[in-house]
Protein backbone atom coordinates (compact mmCIF):
# COMPACT_ATOMS: atom_id res chain seq x y z
CA UNK A 1 0.00 0.00 0.00
CA UNK A 2 0.90 3.45 -0.80
CA UNK A 3 1.83 5.66 2.73
CA UNK A 4 -0.87 7.86 3.28
CA UNK A 5 0.34 11.72 2.96
CA UNK A 6 -0.63 14.81 4.75
CA UNK A 7 -2.99 16.06 2.30
CA UNK A 8 -4.16 19.33 4.30
CA UNK A 9 -1.12 20.89 6.45
CA UNK A 10 -3.77 23.39 7.98
CA UNK A 11 -5.58 20.10 10.10
CA UNK A 12 -4.11 17.64 12.67
CA UNK A 13 -2.41 14.90 10.74
CA UNK A 14 -4.62 12.26 12.57
CA UNK A 15 -4.26 10.22 9.67
CA UNK A 16 -0.42 9.26 10.41
CA UNK A 17 -0.03 5.94 9.47
CA UNK A 18 1.16 3.55 12.59
CA UNK A 19 4.38 1.45 12.45
CA UNK A 20 5.89 -0.72 10.71
CA UNK A 21 5.90 1.25 7.26
CA UNK A 22 6.09 -1.37 3.82
CA UNK A 23 9.27 -3.02 3.55
CA UNK A 24 9.39 -1.63 -0.20
CA UNK A 25 10.30 1.24 1.49
CA UNK A 26 13.74 0.22 2.71
CA UNK A 27 14.51 -2.87 0.37
CA UNK A 28 16.25 -1.29 -1.69
CA UNK A 29 19.58 -1.53 -2.88
CA UNK A 30 21.05 2.15 -2.32
CA UNK A 31 19.44 1.99 0.85
CA UNK A 32 21.04 -1.44 2.04
CA UNK A 33 24.18 -0.34 0.29
CA UNK A 34 24.65 2.64 2.70
CA UNK A 35 23.20 0.67 5.42
CA UNK A 36 26.34 -1.61 5.29
CA UNK A 37 28.76 1.38 5.07
CA UNK A 38 27.02 3.02 7.61
CA UNK A 39 27.07 0.05 10.38
CA UNK A 40 30.76 -0.41 9.93
CA UNK A 41 31.66 3.03 10.50
CA UNK A 42 30.07 2.92 13.56
CA UNK A 43 31.73 -0.83 14.34
CA UNK A 44 34.77 0.42 13.98
CA UNK A 45 33.61 3.99 16.39
CA UNK A 46 32.48 1.60 18.59
CA UNK A 47 35.68 -0.41 19.00
CA UNK A 48 37.83 2.29 19.17
CA UNK A 49 35.75 3.76 21.70
CA UNK A 50 36.01 0.72 23.90
CA UNK A 51 39.71 0.19 23.75
CA UNK A 52 40.03 3.80 25.34
CA UNK A 53 41.32 3.54 29.37
CA UNK A 54 39.57 7.39 30.19
CA UNK A 55 36.21 6.88 28.85
CA UNK A 56 36.10 10.24 30.69
CA UNK A 57 38.34 11.88 27.57
CA UNK A 58 35.02 11.04 25.26
CA UNK A 59 32.14 11.12 27.54
CA UNK A 60 32.69 14.94 28.71
CA UNK A 61 34.32 15.90 25.88
CA UNK A 62 32.54 14.61 22.80
CA UNK A 63 28.70 14.61 24.28
CA UNK A 64 29.45 18.30 24.94
CA UNK A 65 30.00 18.75 21.08
CA UNK A 66 26.85 16.89 20.11
CA UNK A 67 24.93 19.11 22.67
CA UNK A 68 26.00 22.09 21.14
CA UNK A 69 25.23 21.24 17.79
CA UNK A 70 21.79 19.87 18.53
CA UNK A 71 20.91 23.06 19.76
CA UNK A 72 22.27 25.18 16.97
CA UNK A 73 19.42 23.09 14.92
CA UNK A 74 16.92 25.17 17.16
CA UNK A 75 18.95 28.28 16.79
CA UNK A 76 20.20 28.02 19.99
CA UNK A 77 23.91 29.32 19.72
CA UNK A 78 26.73 30.25 22.17
CA UNK A 79 30.42 29.93 21.67
CA UNK A 80 33.07 27.73 23.17
CA UNK A 81 34.49 29.67 24.84
CA UNK A 82 31.17 30.39 26.93
CA UNK A 83 30.23 26.33 26.29
CA UNK A 84 33.63 25.07 28.52
CA UNK A 85 33.64 27.72 30.80
CA UNK A 86 29.91 27.30 31.94
CA UNK A 87 30.43 23.03 31.89
CA UNK A 88 33.45 23.49 33.75
CA UNK A 89 31.13 25.26 37.00
CA UNK A 90 30.38 22.68 39.47
CA UNK A 91 26.27 23.86 38.58
CA UNK A 92 24.97 24.21 35.59
CA UNK A 93 22.18 26.65 37.59
CA UNK A 94 25.37 28.74 38.03
CA UNK A 95 25.20 29.85 34.17
CA UNK A 96 22.61 31.24 32.13
CA UNK A 97 21.67 32.20 27.92
CA UNK A 98 22.18 29.36 25.36
CA UNK A 99 25.23 27.66 27.76
CA UNK A 100 22.46 26.75 30.21
CA UNK A 101 20.34 25.17 27.53
CA UNK A 102 23.18 23.42 25.70
CA UNK A 103 24.34 21.71 29.14
CA UNK A 104 20.30 20.92 29.90
CA UNK A 105 20.73 19.05 26.73
CA UNK A 106 23.51 17.29 28.08
CA UNK A 107 22.32 16.51 30.59
CA UNK A 108 19.40 15.05 28.56
CA UNK A 109 21.54 12.45 26.61
CA UNK A 110 23.21 10.94 29.75
CA UNK A 111 20.15 11.18 31.83
CA UNK A 112 18.59 8.95 29.30
CA UNK A 113 21.63 6.53 28.46
CA UNK A 114 21.13 5.92 32.51
CA UNK A 115 17.42 5.79 32.07
CA UNK A 116 17.69 2.67 29.77
CA UNK A 117 20.28 0.94 31.24
CA UNK A 118 19.98 -2.61 31.95
CA UNK A 119 16.45 -4.46 30.96
CA UNK A 120 14.94 -0.94 31.12
CA UNK A 121 12.78 -0.57 27.74
CA UNK A 122 11.74 2.62 26.02
CA UNK A 123 8.67 3.99 27.17
CA UNK A 124 6.34 7.06 27.53
CA UNK A 125 8.31 8.04 30.82
CA UNK A 126 11.45 8.40 28.92
CA UNK A 127 10.47 10.55 26.29
CA UNK A 128 8.70 12.52 28.78
CA UNK A 129 12.16 12.58 31.21
CA UNK A 130 13.90 13.99 28.18
CA UNK A 131 11.64 16.89 27.17
CA UNK A 132 11.57 18.05 30.92
CA UNK A 133 15.55 18.10 31.48
CA UNK A 134 15.33 19.45 27.63
CA UNK A 135 13.15 22.27 28.13
CA UNK A 136 12.81 23.00 31.63
CA UNK A 137 8.82 22.66 32.18
CA UNK A 138 7.28 20.14 34.20
CA UNK A 139 4.31 18.86 31.87
CA UNK A 140 4.08 16.11 29.55
CA UNK A 141 2.10 14.72 26.48
CA UNK A 142 0.30 17.95 25.38
CA UNK A 143 -3.17 18.33 26.01
CA UNK A 144 -6.22 18.32 22.45
CA UNK A 145 -6.27 21.93 23.83
CA UNK A 146 -2.59 22.86 23.01
CA UNK A 147 -3.28 23.86 19.42
CA UNK A 148 0.64 23.21 18.25
CA UNK A 149 1.13 23.84 14.62
CA UNK A 150 4.59 24.37 12.81
CA UNK A 151 5.03 27.37 10.78
CA UNK A 152 7.49 28.73 7.87
CA UNK A 153 10.49 29.92 9.56
CA UNK A 154 12.89 32.74 7.94
CA UNK A 155 11.96 35.70 5.82
CA UNK A 156 10.94 34.64 2.46
CA UNK A 157 7.20 34.79 1.19
CA UNK A 158 6.03 31.65 3.53
CA UNK A 159 7.15 32.90 6.29
CA UNK A 160 4.83 32.49 9.33
CA UNK A 161 2.83 30.25 7.07
CA UNK A 162 1.08 26.92 8.69
CA UNK A 163 3.97 24.61 7.56
CA UNK A 164 2.55 21.45 9.40
CA UNK A 165 -0.17 20.49 11.73
CA UNK A 166 0.72 17.41 14.16
CA UNK A 167 -2.23 14.78 15.06
CA UNK A 168 -4.55 15.89 17.72
CA UNK A 169 -7.61 15.25 20.12
CA UNK A 170 -8.33 13.02 23.06
CA UNK A 171 -5.90 10.39 23.30
CA UNK A 172 -4.45 10.64 19.51
CA UNK A 173 -0.99 11.61 20.31
CA UNK A 174 -1.07 8.68 23.75
CA UNK A 175 -1.86 6.52 21.08
CA UNK A 176 0.06 7.40 18.36
CA UNK A 177 3.39 7.10 21.29
CA UNK A 178 2.31 3.72 22.23
CA UNK A 179 2.59 2.38 18.29
CA UNK A 180 5.95 3.90 18.49
CA UNK A 181 7.12 2.82 21.75
CA UNK A 182 6.12 -0.87 20.77
CA UNK A 183 8.31 -0.37 17.56
CA UNK A 184 11.11 0.02 18.89
CA UNK A 185 11.20 -2.22 21.86
CA UNK A 186 9.70 -5.35 20.13
CA UNK A 187 12.61 -6.77 18.02
CA UNK A 188 10.61 -9.99 17.41
CA UNK A 189 7.65 -8.56 15.86
CA UNK A 190 9.28 -5.38 14.09
CA UNK A 191 12.62 -7.21 12.42
CA UNK A 192 14.30 -4.33 11.49
CA UNK A 193 18.32 -3.11 11.97
CA UNK A 194 18.58 -0.92 14.43
CA UNK A 195 19.68 1.97 12.20
CA UNK A 196 16.89 1.82 10.07
CA UNK A 197 14.58 1.69 13.04
CA UNK A 198 16.05 4.80 14.53
CA UNK A 199 15.54 6.88 11.24
CA UNK A 200 12.10 5.76 11.03
CA UNK A 201 11.66 6.29 14.76
CA UNK A 202 12.94 9.40 14.62
CA UNK A 203 11.13 10.65 11.89
CA UNK A 204 8.01 9.00 14.12
CA UNK A 205 8.15 11.14 16.39
CA UNK A 206 8.73 14.64 14.78
CA UNK A 207 5.57 13.82 13.03
CA UNK A 208 3.76 12.98 16.33
CA UNK A 209 5.34 15.87 18.10
CA UNK A 210 3.86 14.91 21.45
CA UNK A 211 5.88 18.05 23.65
CA UNK A 212 4.62 22.07 23.54
CA UNK A 213 7.97 22.39 22.93
CA UNK A 214 11.65 20.83 22.71
CA UNK A 215 10.65 18.17 20.05
CA UNK A 216 13.65 18.21 18.03
CA UNK A 217 16.00 17.86 20.96
CA UNK A 218 14.32 15.56 22.57
CA UNK A 219 14.00 13.30 19.01
CA UNK A 220 17.79 13.97 18.44
CA UNK A 221 18.82 12.86 21.71
CA UNK A 222 16.48 9.59 21.22
CA UNK A 223 18.89 9.38 18.41
CA UNK A 224 21.67 8.32 20.36
CA UNK A 225 20.10 6.69 23.16
CA UNK A 226 18.49 4.24 21.08
CA UNK A 227 22.21 3.60 19.06
CA UNK A 228 23.72 2.45 22.90
CA UNK A 229 20.40 0.68 23.66
CA UNK A 230 20.76 -1.28 21.22
CA UNK A 231 24.62 -2.01 22.02
CA UNK A 232 25.74 -0.04 18.64
CA UNK A 233 27.83 2.14 20.82
CA UNK A 234 28.87 1.99 24.78
CA UNK A 235 28.35 5.14 25.63
CA UNK A 236 26.48 8.29 23.44
CA UNK A 237 29.76 9.58 22.28
CA UNK A 238 28.57 9.78 18.50
CA UNK A 239 28.25 13.77 17.06
CA UNK A 240 25.24 12.87 14.82
CA UNK A 241 23.95 16.51 15.24
CA UNK A 242 26.92 18.43 14.05
CA UNK A 243 25.84 16.70 10.46
CA UNK A 244 22.27 17.50 10.81
CA UNK A 245 23.44 21.01 11.35
CA UNK A 246 26.09 21.05 8.48
CA UNK A 247 22.68 19.63 6.16
CA UNK A 248 20.26 21.63 8.04
CA UNK A 249 18.07 22.05 4.98
CA UNK A 250 18.31 18.24 3.71
CA UNK A 251 17.31 17.27 7.23
CA UNK A 252 14.06 19.45 6.63
CA UNK A 253 13.49 18.48 3.47
CA UNK A 254 13.39 14.57 4.06
CA UNK A 255 10.83 15.28 6.98
CA UNK A 256 8.52 16.65 5.05
CA UNK A 257 9.54 14.90 2.14
CA UNK A 258 7.83 11.90 3.78
CA UNK A 259 5.06 14.12 5.47
CA UNK A 260 4.17 16.06 1.77
CA UNK A 261 5.21 12.97 -0.63
CA UNK A 262 5.69 9.43 1.37
CA UNK A 263 9.30 9.90 0.06
CA UNK A 264 10.66 7.35 3.00
CA UNK A 265 14.00 6.77 0.64
CA UNK A 266 15.45 10.24 0.74
CA UNK A 267 15.06 10.41 4.56
CA UNK A 268 16.55 7.21 5.52
CA UNK A 269 19.40 7.08 3.02
CA UNK A 270 20.04 10.88 4.85
CA UNK A 271 19.96 9.66 8.24
CA UNK A 272 22.24 6.50 7.08
CA UNK A 273 24.65 9.14 5.62
CA UNK A 274 24.69 11.48 9.09
CA UNK A 275 25.74 8.04 11.10
CA UNK A 276 28.76 7.00 8.70
CA UNK A 277 29.77 10.72 8.47
CA UNK A 278 29.36 11.22 12.18
CA UNK A 279 30.59 8.13 13.34
CA UNK A 280 34.31 9.03 10.96
CA UNK A 281 34.81 11.98 12.59
CA UNK A 282 33.98 11.13 15.71
CA UNK A 283 36.75 8.54 15.62
CA UNK A 284 38.94 10.66 13.62
CA UNK A 285 38.66 13.31 16.43
CA UNK A 286 39.03 10.57 19.21
CA UNK A 287 42.47 9.44 17.75
CA UNK A 288 43.57 13.28 17.61
CA UNK A 289 42.15 13.76 21.19
CA UNK A 290 44.80 10.73 22.47
CA UNK A 291 47.69 11.33 20.03
CA UNK A 292 47.40 14.88 22.05
CA UNK A 293 46.94 13.62 25.11
CA UNK A 294 50.12 10.69 24.84
CA UNK A 295 52.56 13.95 23.13
CA UNK A 296 52.03 16.23 26.41
CA UNK A 297 51.84 12.98 28.75
CA UNK A 298 55.48 12.26 27.33
CA UNK A 299 56.94 16.23 27.68
CA UNK A 300 55.59 16.32 30.86
CA UNK A 301 57.26 13.12 31.99
CA UNK A 302 60.33 13.86 30.17
CA UNK A 303 60.89 17.70 31.32
CA UNK A 304 59.02 17.94 34.53
CA UNK A 305 58.88 16.66 38.31
CA UNK A 306 55.38 16.72 38.57
CA UNK A 307 54.13 13.72 40.26
CA UNK A 308 51.58 11.67 39.11
CA UNK A 309 51.34 13.20 35.31
CA UNK A 310 49.27 10.66 33.97
CA UNK A 311 46.49 11.70 36.75
CA UNK A 312 47.24 15.47 35.62
CA UNK A 313 46.67 15.16 32.31
CA UNK A 314 44.28 12.64 32.20
CA UNK A 315 42.49 14.60 34.47
CA UNK A 316 43.39 17.93 31.62
CA UNK A 317 41.48 15.68 28.92
CA UNK A 318 38.09 15.38 30.35
CA UNK A 319 37.19 18.99 29.58
CA UNK A 320 38.56 21.63 27.64
CA UNK A 321 38.52 24.34 31.09
CA UNK A 322 40.11 22.68 34.33
CA UNK A 323 40.20 24.55 37.71
CA UNK A 324 42.11 23.91 40.57
CA UNK A 325 39.24 22.54 42.41
CA UNK A 326 38.51 19.77 39.57
CA UNK A 327 41.72 18.14 40.79
CA UNK A 328 41.14 18.88 44.59
CA UNK A 329 37.79 16.72 44.49
CA UNK A 330 39.47 14.24 42.60
CA UNK A 331 42.24 13.45 45.07
CA UNK A 332 44.76 14.31 42.85
CA UNK A 333 46.36 17.11 44.97
CA UNK A 334 46.04 19.40 47.46
CA UNK A 335 45.36 22.84 46.03
CA UNK A 336 48.38 24.32 46.32
CA UNK A 337 50.55 21.23 44.19
CA UNK A 338 47.39 21.59 42.01
CA UNK A 339 47.61 25.78 41.59
CA UNK A 340 51.73 24.52 41.11
CA UNK A 341 51.50 21.90 38.58
CA UNK A 342 48.43 23.86 36.20
CA UNK A 343 50.74 26.95 36.59
CA UNK A 344 53.62 24.64 35.35
CA UNK A 345 51.57 23.59 32.13
CA UNK A 346 50.83 27.28 31.59
CA UNK A 347 55.06 27.57 31.21
CA UNK A 348 55.18 24.83 28.58
CA UNK A 349 51.98 26.43 26.55
CA UNK A 350 50.24 22.95 27.64
CA UNK A 351 46.98 24.95 28.84
CA UNK A 352 46.23 29.12 28.88
CA UNK A 353 45.24 30.52 31.99
CA UNK A 354 41.88 32.44 32.05
CA UNK A 355 40.80 34.76 34.34
CA UNK A 356 36.97 35.11 34.27
CA UNK A 357 35.42 37.29 37.31
CA UNK A 358 37.49 35.93 40.55
CA UNK A 359 37.80 32.53 39.21
CA UNK A 360 41.18 30.81 37.14
CA UNK A 361 40.26 28.86 34.43
CA UNK A 362 42.94 27.01 32.61
CA UNK A 363 42.03 26.13 28.98
CA UNK A 364 43.83 22.44 27.08
CA UNK A 365 44.95 24.36 24.36
CA UNK A 366 44.97 21.22 22.15
CA UNK A 367 42.26 20.13 23.33
CA UNK A 368 40.40 22.95 22.50
CA UNK A 369 41.51 23.06 18.95
CA UNK A 370 40.32 19.37 18.32
CA UNK A 371 36.88 20.13 19.00
CA UNK A 372 36.80 22.76 17.39
CA UNK A 373 37.54 22.05 14.29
Amino acid sequence: MPYVINSDRNKPWNALPSLPIDSKYYLDVDILTQLGESKAALGRLQGRSIAIPNQGLLINSISLQEAKASSAIENIFTTDDELYKAFSEENVNQTDGAAKEILHYREALWEGYNYLEGEKLIDQGYFVKMYQVVSQFNDGIRTPIAQVVIKEGGTGPNAGKVFYTPPRGAGVVEKKMENLIEFLNDDDKFQLDPLLKMAIGHYQFEAIHPFRDGNGRTGRIFNINYLTKKGLLDYPILFLSRYIMENKEDYYSGLSGITQRGSWKNWLLYMLKAVEVTSNLTYSKINDIIAAKDAILSAVTADTDIQRPESLVSAIFTQPFTRVQHLVKAGIYAENTARKYLDELVKMAVLEKRIIGKRHYYLNLELYRILSE
